[in-house]
């Protein structure tokens, strides 16, 4: 083993790296997102109680652990884990704290790559003139291998190589030489770029409403947003929907924040450096990631719209059209300023991903920096190239829930109960305060030690047998059904209704409706494009749901109204395809549509799992070379 001499330069250069940790893509796409879907105001409460009682204490038990770890040269989780409770076995758990960040940076950096792709496409004014679809279809297609936007073969594949190539080399240069030196210029340059666009959400009013919409506000979007609603704190549906966010946006549970804490000098403070990082990333996430997307599309396309649409893809397929109605030099800096902003947060997010691994090798193997950054590149290609190949076949979201959701979580609740129960509270404690540059509240020892671990426990089982529709009040009265977005559910595949073989002759409909139109799509292929009625319910907080069947309208409650809306879905067949509807055509759940040769989505789910499993054992195999190696030569 080699020493590692990894140091940070200045304390502002950790708050920031901290920070960029922390505020990455899951600020201003994720947070806002969340906050429409669970009530805007009803949202707030529950996020910034979870905040103090377990986004707090989660940052600082990590930044205690990781300094511990650090003064034994230790820099990644395994050895950190196994460092404070001398079981060989807890060591196995710290291995989530490498294997989540190759695997969320393999699909991570691709997103990267769009904000970068989208920068580029800003300046060239691509979007100029294109309507709403139009600019939504601009995405469509980019996501499309094989299809070039620019006359770049594989263009997605080479912004994404590019972006993976980039994080790598600042990897290599070092703490003090890479990443605190974007971390000085990103993160001020992302607070700039945002004060802007938020600005211009608060000043937005109704000047972009067109004629004849009456909620056309960006004011009412803010409203929504902002204005606590009590009657959520009794809604275990946000309060779960909160804690959740709070793992996103802090960036805990994955292994990171020990890496970095863990080259802080042992006297050094850790509990306000904590606090800043924390609370900086609160101010992004609340002050700015809420005053952009959301009173923005409410100005244009008004509040009732956002509700219904309110997703992750906005940022990509509806940004760009609103930006155009401010004029070209406007409309320019703004998607510079907006896709800007998403690059910077996402690649100081990304290059902490890289330093657990490249402090494990570097720890355990006694690699050298270089090295160790580029083979964290090459395998992060090796597991990100089929979300990006596979993006439209569910590789990407798989990743992105067991890596980068279930994964977080299991971590989070291993290290409470390892760092209140086996480290001992007392020790945890003391080591917290050690150098502490303020007074850390008492209260927080019992929070610690009982309530942060108990919310963790809630929010996973909480996941694991998430009821139907979300529907905790049918499921407590006894109506208990499993939710396909649940653990359990995803396991079983549960979502999954049609085409569950692998590979079939026959491509099957996935729902009732009638066939709308048939076309011709890019590269030769053919469009079905099946509509049908989606019947939806408005919650008490006006939040659209989608309404099935078997949902129990009693349990609801008395302050929901029903709707429906005429919705499709487009199916694009190969060239080689035979299609067995016409349009006009009534289809039912499960008829063939087409025919010839066909591998299912869900061969691509189940592969990406076991290509996971792969990489979670071949770290586990690592872990257990380098214990070999530690007794080999007495430092075990």
């Amino acid at each position: 083993m080699s020493e590692n001499k990894e140091s940070w330069g200045t304390r502002v250069g950790l708050i920031l790296a901290m920070a960029g940790n922390a505020v990455g893509l899951g600020n201003f796409l994720r947070f806002p997102v969340q906050a429409v879907q669970n009530g805007g105001g009803a949202f707030i409460i529950p996020y910034l109680v979870c905040f103090l009682i377990m986004g707090i204490p989660l940052l600082w038990i990590e930044w205690s652990m990781g300094r511990y770890g650090g003064r034994f040269q230790n820099h990644s989780t395994p050895f950190i884990l196994d460092n404070m409770t001398k079981r060989r076995f807890w060591k196995y758990f710290g291995v989530f704290g490498i294997f989540t960040n190759v695997a969320v940076a393999a699909y991570y950096c691709y997103i990267e790559s769009w904000t970068l792709s989208y920068v580029f496409h800003s300046l060239g004014q691509t979007f100029a003139g294109l309507g709403q679809q139009e600019v939504a279809d601009f995405f469509n297609r980019y996501t499309t291998i094989g299809y070039s936007t620019t006359g770049i073969p594989y263009e997605a594949v080479v912004f994404y190589v590019l972006c993976l190539i980039l994080n790598t080399y600042i990897l290599s240069r070092g703490l003090q030489g890479g990443v605190e030196k974007v971390a000085k210029i990103g993160v001020p340059l992302l607070l700039i770029f945002g004060a802007f666009l938020a600005i211009r959400g608060f000043s937005l009013g109704t000047s972009g409403s067109p004629e004849g919409c009456t909620d056309c506000n960006s004011l009412l979007g803010l409203n929504f947003l902002w204005e606590p609603q009590f009657d959520s704190l009794a809604n275990p549906k946000v309060w779960l929907a909160a804690a959740g966010q709070i793992f996103f946006t802090l960036s805990v549970g994955m292994g990171t924040i020990h890496c970095y804490s863990s080259y802080v000098k042992p006297k050094d403070d850790i509990a306000l450096n904590a606090m800043s990082a924390g609370w900086m990333n609160g101010f992004v996430e609340i002050v700015l990631g809420a005053s952009i997307v959301i009173p923005i599309a409410v100005g244009y396309l008004g509040l009732d719209w956002v509700k219904e649409n309110a997703g992750f893809s906005m940022a990509f397929q509806t940004m760009p059209y609103l930006f155009d109605q401010w004029g070209t030099v406007l409309a320019t800096f703004a998607g510079v300023a907006w896709f800007g902003l998403l690059f910077f947060a996402g690649i100081t997010s990304s290059l902490a991903m890289g330093t657990p691994w490249m402090g494990f090798m570097e720890d355990e193997f006694s690699w050298s920096r270089n090295k160790a950054a580029w083979s964290f590149g090459g395998l992060v290609l090796l597991m990100g190239l089929p979300t990006v190949f596979f993006y439209k076949q569910g590789v990407f979201g798989e990743y992105d829930y067991w890596a980068g959701t279930v994964s977080l979580v299991i971590f989070a609740l291993a290290e409470t109960i390892i760092f209140a129960w086996i480290f001992g509270i007392n020790n945890g404690w003391d080591e917290l305060r050690r150098g502490s540059d303020i007074h850390v509240p008492g209260i927080f020892k019992p929070i610690m030690q009982f309530v942060t671990p108990v919310i963790i426990l809630i929010v996973f089982l909480g996941s694991l047998i998430q009821p139907k529709d979300n529907n905790w009040e049918a499921a407590f009265a006894g109506n208990w059904e499993l939710d396909p977005s649940s653990i359990i559910g995803k396991i079983q595949n549960k979502g999954v209704i049609a085409n569950r073989s692998y590979f079939a002759d026959e491509f099957e409909s996935e729902f009732d409706g009638r066939v709308l139109a048939i076309g011709d799509g890019v590269n030769g292929r053919k469009t079905v494009v099946i509509g049908y009625d989606q019947t939806y319910y408005r919650d008490a907080q006006g939040v659209a749901r989608a309404y099935s069947d078997d949902l129990d309208q009693n349990a609801l409650g008395e302050l929901v109204t029903f709707d429906s809306t005429a919705v499709s879905t487009t199916y694009v067949f190969k060239k080689d395809k035979e299609l067995l509807v016409a349009v006009g055509d009534d289809v039912k759940t499960l008829q063939p549509i087409a025919s010839g040769s066909f591998v299912n989505n869900i061969f691509y789910t189940d592969m990406s799992r076991l290509l996971m499993m792969s990489l979670f054992i071949f770290v586990c195999y690592l872990v257990h070379r380098a214990t070999s190696i530690r007794r080999k030569t007495g430092r075990e």
